[in-house]
């Protein structure tokens, strides 16, 4: 199912692969905690109040962690065994950082005033995902 690995003709920075697997068993464990937590972490974590459309909320964490599973494990497989993607992963990975921080500060998120961990996180994650995004497309010496 898995074809040859690619890693001998990745010419970027080691380092920015290992940042992609960093990122992706981020992924797998909020994933794992958004679909397996009772309250998706919606409430434990993030804070939100549930007292209402409570099980339309816990399904929506659930989805997304259903996403983030598989997510997750691309990432991986990309940062171990298919390194010549890593470039592309790492430009999809602040694509979506992005995109949450964008929401989770301008725009629909951010009506609420309401700032889960995950919106600072976005906002941390852009400017090393960029600077591992230049290593990784720099030819190493």
């Amino acid at each position: 199912m898995l074809p040859e690995s690619t890693n001998a003709e990745y010419k970027g920075a080691t380092v920015s692969a290992w940042f992609l697997i960093l990122a992706a068993a981020l992924n797998i464990v909020a994933g794992g905690i958004h679909f397996l937590l009772p309250d998706g972490g919606a409430g434990v974590i993030a804070g939100m109040d549930l007292s209402e459309r409570r099980e339309t909320i816990i399904a929506l964490f659930a989805w997304m962690g259903a996403m983030q599973i598989p997510h997750g494990l691309a990432q991986l497989a990309i940062g171990l065994r298919y390194r010549t993607l890593v470039p592309l992963f790492l430009l999809l990975l602040i694509l979506e950082r992005g995109l949450m921080a964008l929401d989770g500060w301008l725009l629909k998120a951010s009506v609420s005033g309401h700032h889960p961990p995950e919106h600072y996180g976005s906002l941390a994650v852009l400017p090393i995902a960029l600077l591992f995004l230049f290593l990784s497309l720099r030819r190493r010496a």
